[in-house]
């Protein structure tokens, strides 16, 4: 819609906790090297973007340092998301092809129906679903945390949680030829993960089922990417000596208290964060953002992907989106705002 002659879209807008309203935003002409995009879709992370949801991240953190369109704060009102795909309106004379107008692009953008977007920002999408398009950035998320796992061949590691991210991880882990053992409560979570051909186990089960499967000895390797601030300290028993456990969750306020005594600092038990907005230095010579992200690209075509996607929300109704998230609606697994339709929510299955 317009204003005056000048362009309005709609955003989705944080006002309080547990609280979204779409608001109206002026959307510029695009600049050099920038583009017009129609937003078709935009998908809700479960993990940074539920915390922000609830309230539950420092206000005067930044939203995303190394993304230009989170610029602001967790500060009340506010807008987050940076899974946006929708087909390009208006790009530069000299676009490349991913630029072209009517192509396909995903960019990190917060939920909003029509947005300006650096071109060097998007990835190019072509013939691939556009709610697909949208699981772009976990898989990017899941091919970092590979990457900070480092050499894993024939190796045991755990995946704690299976949410779209945890199940992804544990996906590449496998095509990376590590023996992954995931431990997951929900039903349709491990359903989903069996169907990347990960193995599952009850959180009850996952201790016995460790300790049978190395004689004792533990696993080198353990990756948190539950959310639960109580999931770390378990997992601490279950690593063999020296062993590492990668922290892929982001607890936001929320306080995690650890065991770190004996057991802890007699077995040199390492904790380490994993985190998606840099590239570690020690991967810096081989490795670039532009190279992580052409391999997350390339995994969108070769991943069941589908098996992921189950719920679709109205954009005009957003609200219901992040309330069903927010109490953990069985069967959801990756949620998306779809800005064609209005109405009731749907499976998208």
């Amino acid at each position: 819609m317009t204003a005056g002659g000048r362009r309005q879209a709609q955003a989705v807008t944080f006002i309080a906790p547990h609280a979204v309203e779409l608001r109206e935003r002026e959307v510029p002409e695009p600049g050099e090297g920038q583009l017009l995009v129609r937003t078709l879709y935009s998908g809700i992370s479960a993990g940074t973007e539920l915390l922000a949801y609830r309230g539950e991240i420092d206000p005067q953190l930044p939203l995303d340092s190394s993304i230009s369109a989170l610029s602001d704060r967790f500060s009340y009102p506010f807008r987050y998301g940076y899974s946006c795909v929708g087909r390009v309106e208006q790009s530069p004379a000299n676009a490349e092809e991913r630029a072209e107008e009517g192509s396909v692009v995903f960019a990190f953008h917060p939920h909003q129906d029509l947005f300006v977007v650096d071109a060097a920002d998007t990835v190019a999408l072509g013939s691939i679903d556009p709610r697909l398009g949208t699981l772009f950035p976990l898989v990017e998320t899941a091919l970092q945390i590979t990457l900070d796992a480092g050499e894993v061949l024939e190796q045991p590691v755990v995946v704690i949680g299976l949410g779209a991210v945890g199940i992804l991880t544990a996906a590449l882990l496998r095509r990376a030829g590590a023996r992954v053992l995931a431990a997951e409560l929900k039903p349709w979570r491990r359903e989903a993960a069996a169907a990347f051909g990960i193995s599952t186990v009850l959180p009850d089960d996952l201790e016995r089922k460790v300790m049978a499967k190395t004689g004792g000895a533990g696993v080198p390797l353990v990756i948190e990417v539950s959310g639960n601030p109580t999931a770390l300290g378990a997992a601490l028993p279950l690593l063999a000596h020296e062993g590492t456990a990668l922290v892929a969750s982001w607890y936001g306020v929320r306080p995690v208290t650890l065991p770190l005594g004996g057991e802890f600092h007699r077995r040199r038990l390492a904790i380490r964060s994993t985190q998606v907005s840099t590239i570690p230095a020690r991967l810096a010579g081989v490795w670039t953002r532009d190279r992580r992200r052409a391999t997350a690209r390339r995994l969108l075509d070769e991943l069941p992907l589908q098996v992921l996607a189950t719920h679709l929300f109205p954009f005009d109704d957003a609200a219901a989106g992040y309330a069903t998230l927010a109490r953990g609606e069985p069967g959801l697994l990756h949620a998306a705002f779809d800005y064609r339709s209005s109405g009731q929510p749907r499976n998208s299955s």
